[in-house]
């Protein structure tokens, strides 16, 4: 099973900008989405020319926003929307697919916002999803995926000291869940395979940012323990164009 993850912002921007071809360079067996900022029926109708996928999505209350979506080759044995908690169900944040061996989740994490405005309910958040996902771990392993507006360490971020407690995406609180998470034993995959490896996978669109390679590590696949010894292979797909994210890649035999 060929995994990928990416955060597209925007699905209809993003068909403008050879989402196709990308889909064709990357062969996944499943794609999950997130930030696809559209309704059900207008993602269906952005990937309308996209054959061979089942495709599941979840959208946000609010239009235009947040949002995710899953294209999978294999039709899910079953696929669920949501927490189950009517604070956190509004934006379309989650979608969990079930397969034969295990779950594939996909998540949108908050993002904590400027002047950190939402941190307080990202850190509830967080705990809410773990919760979560041990809850589905109790019926089979589980892979999460998505962008978790997190940098985990110092080496997931091209410049973690001006950043450290004051930008979202890299204060204490925000890494305290993705340890948390790490802790209940859902290993972050590409560092598990490349201890030492500086790739990121996003990069701001002011001042040349991605040219400069000026980036963080948000997107992440993580899995449960008993997974590893299926991983075949774990990449960022840096050359991958058309978001300000790139699409991360898990590979399992």
């Amino acid at each position: 099973m060929r995994l990928i993850s990416w955060n597209v912002n925007g699905v209809r921007a993003v068909m403008k900008k050879d989402f196709v071809g990308s889909l064709e360079t990357m062969q996944p067996d499943v794609l999950c989405l997130q930030e696809t900022k559209a309704q059900d029926e207008q993602v269906l109708e952005a990937l309308a020319e996209i054959d061979g996928y089942h495709i599941y999505t979840n959208s946000a209350v609010k239009k235009g926003y947040s949002s995710t979506a899953v294209l999978s080759k294999k039709k899910a044995l079953s696929v669920r929307l949501d927490m189950g908690i009517e604070e956190h169900d509004q934006e379309g944040r989650v979608i969990a697919v079930e397969f034969a061996k295990y779950f594939v989740v996909t998540v949108y994490t908050p993002n904590s916002g400027s002047e950190l405005k939402r941190l307080e309910y990202r850190q509830q958040w967080d705990k809410d999803f773990l919760n979560y996902l041990k809850e589905l771990e109790s019926e089979k392993p589980v892979v999460v995926c998505g962008d978790l507006n997190v940098a985990h360490k110092d080496i997931d971020l091209a410049r973690p000291k001006p950043n450290y407690n004051k930008s979202a995406g890299y204060t204490q609180g925000e890494i305290d869940g993705l340890d948390n998470l790490v802790a209940s034993g859902f290993v972050d995959t590409f560092r598990h395979v490349n201890p030492e490896t500086v790739k990121y996978s996003w990069w701001s669109y002011r001042a040349g940012a991605r040219q400069k390679n000026v980036g963080w590590r948000l997107d992440y696949f993580l899995a449960s323990e008993t997974l590893l010894p299926a991983i075949k292979s774990v990449d960022i797909l840096n050359d991958i164009l058309g978001s300000d994210h790139c699409p991360v890649l898990l590979e399992l035999s």
